[in-house]
C-alpha cells in the first residue's frame, strides 16, 4: 500500500478527540479559529471509512553533521494520502481478556492520553501476556486496529509496514523492521541490513519511519525529519534504500548529541534498545542494546541525555541498560525509543500501540512499569512508560520485575505488573484514587478498571489524548494518529545537549560565534567582543542585504545588558583613564578607539571600523606597529584588545560641564490606612535602620557617599528633617499638592553615617505616628514630584523608592479613577486599558529623565491600582516594579525584604545615555526596555542597575560584505554610585552571509523569543490582542517557511522541518502567545498584565527563557553535587510518586505527589503523611538530614540566580493551588484557551504549507 496511505494510525487530527476536537484553538479569543480547528487532513482523509493520516512522529533528527542544513520534520497529518482500511479481523471486544498483543490495543488504550471517548476504556489485565502471534510485528505496528486475530499474513504484514510510518514506535527488539518472527518481509531486510552497528553510530531514530522508504530522491539525510516523510509505499523496503529516517541517520554522522535534540522519544531515540536486528536476525533484543547505548545516543534520540547513555528510562528497562542518567521524565526512556514512553502517555503517532491494558492510566505518571523485560520490541510496551519522572526512585523500585531476563527477541512476554508511582509500588489500581482527576492526567494512578473509567480520564489535552478507546470507535477509525509528544523538539534535550558540549571557556576572539545557551553554565574569555552576558545578539550571521533580511524574516536583533554582573571567576572590565584629553574616538561617527580600529601609516593614523573614516592619532597615545600591522602595545591596553571595558569620561561629558555630585535615595512611604494596617510601614521602618548600611560603593571599603532623605504621604506631604546636629527629627507637613515644593534644603539629604541617630529615632516613630490614621486616600503625582524637587534642589541624581498601596484618588495632580472593565477584554477597546490614563505621568517622567531621577515602585494593593498608569514614571526612567498584591507580613514579607535589599544594594549608574553604533550596512532602529528617548539615538536612563536589558532591532541601510562583517558598539556614559563619570563601552563583531542557510545555522532562539515578547508586549498598547498574537505566528510562520523553501532539501509537504537552531521556535513562541499579557485567564487582573508587559520589557534572554519556559526539576534524584536534570513542562511528566521544584524566574513551587515514600515526606517536610504536609508553608523546615540541606542548598542557589527572590509555594497534588502551578506546565493546553505544544506545531505546520503552496 502506499506509504502515504498511511495505516490507519493513531487518531489523527480530524476525529473527535477529545482534545482536538474543540478546536485547540478556537479558545484563543476566537484567535484562530480556523487554524487551529481540528485538522482534517486533505478533505477526504477524515472520511469516516478511512483513518486519516496523521503527523507521524517520526522523528529521526540528523545530525548537524548532516547534508546542508538539518532540519528536523514532522510529517504531518495532511495530505498523507488514504488512509488504508482497518484490518480484517476485528479486534475483539476489548474488554475481553485478550492476550495482550502490543499491538492490540486500539489506540484508546494508549496511555498516551486519556480516552477520548467518554467511557473509559477497558483495559485488558495488565498481567497479560503479549502474545506473539498476535503481534505481527514486532516492530511498531502499523497501526492498525490491532489484530487480535491470527496474524496477517504475509502479505498484509508488509504492506502494513510499508504503510505504517514506524516511526512512532520504539524499535522493536525485534528490529526496526519490525518483521515478526514469521515475517521474512522484505522490510524487514531493509532494517537488518543496516547492521547493528549502524545503529549505534546514528540510531535511526527508531521511529523513524523506519519504514517508509525515503521519498524518492530525497535526501534525507539531512533533513531532521520530525515525521517521516511519507512515501509511497509501494515499494517493500528494499533493503536498497533504508528507510528514511534511518537513512537519515545512519547516512549522517551520529549526530551530535547535541544535535539532535529531538526528543529521543520521538523515537529517533536512539534505539536504545538496540534496535535489535530486524527479527529475522535472531538477537536477543537486549543484546544488542548495551552497544547501541554505548555509544552516545543519537542524540535526538535520547532527549535528555546529552551524550550519555539514554536513561534507562524509568526504570523500567531490564537491567542491562544503564541506569538512566536522566530523569526520568524527562526524557524519554531511553529505552525503546521512548516513543511514547517518555511521555509515556502518547502512542507514537503513527502506531496505535495501545499500552498494555495495565497500563497506568494514561498519564502515567507511574515509574513507568517495568519494561525491562519486554523486549523493546514491543512498541506498544514502549508506550508505557510512564512518563513521569520516574526517575531514580522509579528506578529503584523493587527489584522484581525489572529484572527479568529479557525476554528473547521474538517472544513476548507477559506484561509484568506495573508499578505504581515513583516509588516502586505496585500498579494495581489504587482506592481511593480514583481517576485522574478531571482533566489531569492521572499521576501514576494505576488504569482504571476498565469499566471504572470516568469520563474526565479524557483529560483534553491534546498531548495526552490517545486516540478515542477502541471500544468507542468504529474500527476503522481506530486508528488514527496522534503525534507522539516525545517525537517533537524537547527544550530539556536541546538544554542537556548544549551543557554536554560546552565544557571549555567561551573565548569571544571568533567573529559571529555563537556562544552556548543562556541555561549553560560557561566561563567567559575576552578576547576582543562583548562577552554573551552583556550582549547577545539573535543572529551571528547577519544577512547581507535588506531583501534577504526580508525574505527570511528572521529578527536582527541585539539583547543588551550593560552593567550585568559578572560571575566570580570574570574580572569587571578595566577601567581606561586617558587623562584630560578623553578617549581616542573616529572624527566623523564617534566611535570609540576598539579592537576594531585599524591602524595605518606605521601607526600615526587610525580607520575606523565602522565608517572608515581615517583619523589621526594623538602624539601621547602614539605606538609603533609590529609585522602584522598591529600596535605594540595592542595586548596591554584593554580598548585594543578586549570586547568590553570602561573609560573614565572627562568634564566634557559631564552635564553643563561640571563634574556630578555624588547620588541620593530617597525614600518615599505611604502611610495610610491600608498601608500601616498590613504591617507594611512597621516592616519597612525596621529594615531601613540595617539597610542604610548597605548603600552600593564602588570601593568595598569605603563607606557609601549616597545621601538619603525620607519623606512620608497620605494625601498630604511630610518631609523630615534629619540633620546630624537635631536631638529628634522634625517633620515639615505640605498640604498643597497642587504645587509641591520642598520645605527644607539643609537636613532633608544628609549622610547616613553622620546623621544615624536621628535617623534611627525617626525610623522608630514613623510606625507609632501614624498606628491610629483613619486617612484612606492616597496622592501619587505629587510624591514623585516632591522627589524630583529635592534632587533639583541638591543639584544631583538619584532614585526614589516609592512604597504605595492604592490608587490615587485623592484630589491632586495624577488623580485617577477606576477604570478596570472585564469587559474590555478581547475586544478593540481593550489596548486603551494598557495605556496611561493621563498625561500628567508622561510629562513628570520627563522632567525625572532630565535630572537623573529613577523611581523604583513597590505596590501593595488590595484592589486595582492602575499598574499601566503608575509605571509610566518607573519604566521611563529605567526604574523597577514590584508588587505584592494582598501583602500580608507573615507571608510576603521574606519576598519583600529580599527584594528590597538587593534593590537597594545593587549596582546602578545614574543620569545614563546609551548609543548604539554600527558598521555601515545596518543601523539600530527600534529599542524596547526601561528608557526614555527624546531623539532616535540617544536612549535615556535616568537609572540603569545591573538587572536591566535593553533590546535593539536593527535593520539594513545598505549592502553588508561577508568579509568585514557587521560591527556593534554600544556606548553607555553614566555616573557611579560613588559619583564618577563613565562610559562603558561593549563591542560585538557578527559574520554577514549572501546564504540564507547560513543565516538559519547561527540563530539563537531564546534571543529571537526575547525581541518576540517584547514586540509584543509592546503592541498591547496600540493593537488588539488577537491582532498581536496572529503577527507572532505569521512572523513565525514565514521564518519556517522561507528555511523550508529555500534551504531544506525536498521532501513531502506533509513534513515540518525545522532549522535545526530553532527547532524548539514553535514551542517557546506558544509560550509567549499563552502568556498572561496576551491570553490572559479570567483570573488574571488588568494590573498583574500591566505589571507583567513592564517587567518582560527589561528582562534579559535568561530571564525571558525560564519566565516563558519554566524550569521544572524532580527532586526525588537530587543528588550532592549537580542537578538533576529537567523534566518538559507538561502534566504527563509528572509522577504520582515524584517531589518537583519548578522555577519561574518569578515564583518556585514544589509540587508534591500524593503517593511520595514516606522517607521522602520525612526528609524533606519532617512528616511522614502527605496529609499532614502544610500547604501554607513559605520556607522549607530546617531538618538535620542531607537531603533537606540539598534541597534547601538548590532553592537558595536559584533565588541567588535571579534579580527577583521567588516565594516558594508547597502544592499538594489534587490541592486548589494546584491550578496556579498547572499554569506554568506550558507545554499543555491553558485554562485560558491556549493550544498545547502538539497542537501549536500542527498549526504552524499548516500556516507554512499555506505559505509555501
Amino acid at each position: 500500500m502506499n506509504v502515504n496511505q498511511h495505516t490507519p494510525m493513531a487518531s489523527p487530527y480530524g476525529q473527535p478527540q477529545p482534545g482536538y476536537a474543540q478546536p485547540g484553538y478556537a479558545p484563543l479569543d476566537g484567535g484562530y479559529p480556523a487554524p487551529y480547528a481540528p485538522y482534517n487532513g486533505p478533505a477526504s482523509a477524515y472520511q469516516s471509512g478511512v483513518p486519516p493520516q496523521g503527523y507521524s512522529p517520526f522523528t529521526s533528527f540528523p545530525s548537524k553533521a548532516v547534508a546542508v542544513n538539518p532540519v528536523s520534520d514532522l510529517s504531518s497529518p495532511l495530505d498523507l494520502g488514504q488512509a488504508r482500511g482497518p484490518p480484517t479481523s476485528a479486534p475483539p471486544p476489548v474488554s475481553a481478556p485478550q492476550q495482550y498483543n502490543q499491538y492490540s490495543h486500539s489506540q484508546g488504550d494508549m496511555q498516551n492520553g486519556p480516552p477520548p471517548m467518554t467511557q473509559a476504556p477497558p483495559r485488558p489485565a495488565a498481567a497479560q501476556s503479549y502474545n506473539q502471534g498476535h503481534m505481527n510485528m514486532t516492530g511498531p505496528h502499523p497501526s492498525y486496529p490491532q489484530h487480535y486475530g491470527p496474524p496477517p499474513t504475509m502479505q498484509q504484514v508488509t504492506s502494513q509496514m510499508t504503510g505504517m510510518q514506524i516511526t512512532s514506535g520504539p524499535p522493536t527488539p525485534a528490529g526496526p523492521g519490525y518483521a515478526p518472527p514469521h515475517s521474512s518481509q522484505p522490510p524487514i531486510s531493509t532494517y537488518s541490513a543496516p547492521p547493528q552497528p549502524s545503529y549505534t553510530q546514528a540510531p535511526p531514530p527508531a521511529s523513524s519511519a523506519p519504514t517508509q522508504p525515503p521519498p524518492p530522491g530525497v535526501p534525507a539525510a539531512s533533513q531532521q525529519y520530525y515525521g517521516v516523510p511519507p512515501l509511497p509505499s509501494q515499494q517493500p523496503f528494499d533493503s536498497s534504500r533504508p528507510p528514511t529516517s534511518q537513512q537519515q541517520f545512519t547516512s549522517s554522522a551520529p549526530p551530535p548529541p547535541s544535535q539532535q535534540t529531538f526528543p529521543p522519544s520521538s523515537f529517533s531515540g536512539p534505539p536504545t534498545r538496540p534496535q535489535a536486528a530486524p527479527v529475522s536476525q535472531p538477537q536477543p533484543p537486549f543484546s544488542a542494546a548495551p552497544p547501541s547505548l554505548s555509544s552516545a545516543p543519537p542524540p535526538g534520540s535520547q532527549p535528555g541525555f546529552a551524550g550519555g547513555p539514554p536513561p534507562i528510562a524509568q526504570g523500567s528497562f531490564p537491567p542491562q541498560l544503564t541506569p538512566p542518567s536522566s530523569q526520568p521524565g524527562s526524557f524519554p526512556p531511553p529505552g525503546p525509543p521512548p516513543t511514547s514512553a517518555a511521555s509515556g502517555q502518547y502512542p507514537p503517532m503513527s502506531q496505535p500501540q495501545q499500552p498494555p491494558a495495565a497500563q497506568p492510566s494514561p498519564y502515567h505518571s507511574g515509574p513507568p512499569p517495568p519494561r525491562a523485560q519486554m523486549p523493546p520490541t514491543s512498541m506498544g510496551q514502549s508506550n508505557h512508560l510512564p512518563p513521569g519522572p520516574q526517575g531514580p526512585l522509579g528506578q529503584q523500585g523493587p527489584p522484581g520485575p525489572l529484572q527479568q531476563p529479557p525476554v528473547q527477541p521474538g517472544m513476548q512476554t507477559g506484561y509484568p505488573p506495573q508499578q505504581n508511582g515513583a516509588f516502586g509500588q505496585a500498579r494495581s489500581p489504587q482506592p481511593g484514587y480514583a481517576g485522574p482527576y478531571p482533566g489531569q492526567p492521572n499521576y501514576g494512578a494505576p488504569a482504571p478498571a476498565p469499566t471504572a473509567a470516568p469520563a474526565p480520564q479524557k483529560r483534553l489535552d491534546p498531548d495526552a489524548i490517545p486516540s478515542p478507546q477502541a471500544s468507542d470507535m468504529p474500527a476503522v477509525q481506530k486508528s488514527r494518529h496522534r503525534i507522539d509528544p516525545d517525537a517533537i523538539p524537547s527544550p530539556i534535550q536541546v538544554i542537556e545537549d548544549d551543557k554536554a558540549k560546552s565544557n571549555e571557556p567561551f573565548t569571544t576572539g571568533v567573529r559571529g560565534q555563537a556562544p552556548p545557551l543562556v541555561t549553560t553554565n560557561f566561563q567567559v574569555k575576552d578576547q576582543g567582543n562583548a562577552s554573551p552576558r552583556f550582549i547577545r545578539c539573535t543572529a551571528y550571521n547577519m544577512p547581507c542585504t535588506s531583501d534577504m533580511a526580508k525574505q527570511s524574516q528572521v529578527p536582527l536583533a541585539a539583547v543588551i545588558k550593560p552593567l550585568a554582573t559578572l560571575p566570580p571567576d570574570e574580572a569587571p572590565p578595566y577601567v581606561v583613564d586617558h587623562g584630560e584629553t578623553g578617549p581616542i574616538r573616529c572624527n566623523r561617527c564617534k566611535a570609540y578607539m576598539c579592537p576594531y580600529m585599524q591602524f595605518i601609516e606605521g601607526g600615526r593614523r587610525f580607520q575606523c571600523g565602522f565608517c572608515s573614516c581615517v583619523t589621526e592619532v594623538p602624539p601621547h597615545y602614539f605606538q609603533h606597529l609590529d609585522h602584522t600591522g598591529k600596535r605594540v602595545d595592542c595586548y596591554d591596553r584593554p580598548e585594543l584588545s578586549l570586547g568590553s571595558y570602561e573609560y573614565l569620561a572627562t568634564v566634557d561629558y559631564c552635564k553643563n560641564n561640571k563634574l556630578p555630585q555624588p547620588p541620593a535615595f530617597i525614600f518615599l512611604i505611604d502611610v495610610s490606612y491600608n498601608a500601616v494596617k498590613s504591617g507594611m510601614v512597621s516592616i519597612i521602618c525596621n529594615e531601613l535602620k540595617s539597610l542604610l548600611d548597605l548603600l552600593p560603593r564602588q570601593n568595598p571599603e569605603v563607606d557609601s557617599v549616597i545621601r538619603v532623605g525620607f519623606v512620608t504621604y497620605n494625601k498630604v506631604l511630610h518631609f523630615y528633617n534629619v540633620k546630624s546636629t537635631l536631638a529628634q527629627p522634625q517633620m515639615l507637613v505640605v498640604s498643597d499638592v497642587s504645587d509641591m515644593f520642598v520645605p527644607l534644603l539643609d537636613g532633608f539629604l544628609v549622610n547616613v553615617n553622620e546623621s544615624r541617630q536621628v535617623i534611627e529615632s525617626l525610623l522608630d516613630q514613623i510606625p507609632e505616628m501614624f498606628a491610629d490614621t483613619r486617612e484612606t486616600e492616597t496622592v501619587f503625582g505629587p510624591v514623585i514630584q516632591a522627589g524630583l524637587e529635592a534632587l533639583k534642589a541638591a543639584d544631583c541624581a538619584g532614585k526614589l523608592f516609592v512604597f504605595h498601596t492604592s490608587l490615587p484618588i485623592a484630589e491632586a495632580p495624577g488623580k485617577l479613577k477606576n477604570r478596570e472593565d472585564k469587559k474590555l477584554i478581547g475586544t478593540d477597546k481593550e489596548k486603551t486599558l494598557f495605556q496611561p490614563q493621563v498625561g500628567v505621568y508622561n510629562n513628570l517622567a520627563k522632567e525625572c529623565v532630565a535630572q537623573g531621577c529613577c523611581v523604583d515602585l513597590f505596590l501593595f494593593p488590595n484592589q486595582y491600582v492602575d499598574v499601566a498608569t503608575l509605571g509610566v514614571v518607573p519604566v521611563s526612567t529605567g526604574g523597577s516594579i514590584y508588587k505584592y498584591t494582598y501583602f500580608q507580613a507573615q507571608t510576603d514579607q521574606e519576598r519583600f525584604l529580599n527584594d528590597l535589599r538587593r534593590d537597594v544594594q545593587k549596582q546602578v549608574g545614574f543620569d545614563a545615555v546609551m548609543r548604539v553604533r554600527t558598521s555601515t550596512g545596518i543601523r539600530a532602529t527600534d529599542f524596547f526596555g526601561s528608557f526614555y528617548m527624546n531623539n532616535t539615538t540617544d536612549v535615556e536612563l535616568a537609572g540603569l542597575d545591573c538587572d536591566k536589558a535593553i533590546t535593539v532591532e536593527f535593520k539594513h541601510d545598505d549592502k553588508l560584505s561577508e568579509e568585514t562583517g557587521a560591527l556593534m558598539q554600544c556606548a553607555v556614559l553614566y555616573t557611579s554610585c560613588s559619583g564618577q563619570r563613565r562610559l562603558r563601552i561593549h563591542n560585538m563583531a557578527v559574520n554577514c552571509c549572501a546564504q540564507l542557510a547560513d543565516l538559519y545555522r547561527n540563530c539563537e532562539t531564546d534571543t529571537i523569543i526575547n525581541y518576540f515578547a517584547k514586540y509584543a508586549f509592546r503592541g498591547v498598547a496600540n493593537n488588539p490582542t488577537k491582532a498581536v498574537r496572529d503577527t507572532l505566528v505569521n512572523q513565525c510562520a514565514q521564518i519556517l517557511a522561507c528555511y523550508r523553501k529555500n534551504c531544506a532539501s525536498p521532501s513531502s509537504a506533509g513534513q515540518l522541518i525545522l532549522p535545526e537552531c530553532m527547532k524548539l521556535l514553535p514551542v517557546y513562541l506558544n509560550c509567549v502567545m499563552k502568556s498572561d499579557v496576551l491570553l490572559p485567564g479570567a483570573d488574571v487582573s488588568l494590573d498583574d498584565r500591566a505589571y507583567l508587559k513592564q517587567l518582560i520589557g527589561c528582562m534579559d534572554v535568561a530571564e525571558t527563557h525560564v519566565f516563558f519556559y519554566p524550569r521544572l526539576l524532580p527532586v526525588m534524584k537530587l543528588e550532592s553535587g549537580s542537578l538533576p536534570v529537567a523534566v518538559r513542562d507538561s502534566e504527563e511528566r509528572l509522577s504520582k510518586g515524584g517531589v518537583y521544584l519548578m522555577e519561574t524566574g518569578l515564583h518556585l513551587f514544589l509540587w508534591v505527589g500524593a503517593s511520595v515514600q514516606q522517607e521522602l515526606l520525612l526528609n524533606i517536610f519532617g512528616t511522614p503523611s502527605f496529609s499532614q504536609i502544610d500547604p501554607n508553608m513559605i520556607s522549607l523546615p530546617v531538618l538535620d538530614n542531607p537531603f533537606s540541606q540539598r534541597l534547601r542548598e538548590v532553592v537558595d542557589s536559584f533565588r541567588a540566580q535571579r534579580s527577583r527572590y521567588m516565594k516558594l509555594m508547597v502544592v499538594k497534588q489534587e490541592d486548589r493551588a494546584e491550578l496556579t502551578f498547572r499554569h506554568f506546565l506550558v507545554e499543555d493546553k491553558s485554562a485560558s484557551g491556549g493550544a498545547s505544544y502538539v497542537d501549536f506545531l500542527c498549526h504552524m505546520h499548516k500556516e507554512i504549507r499555506q505559505l509555501l503552496s
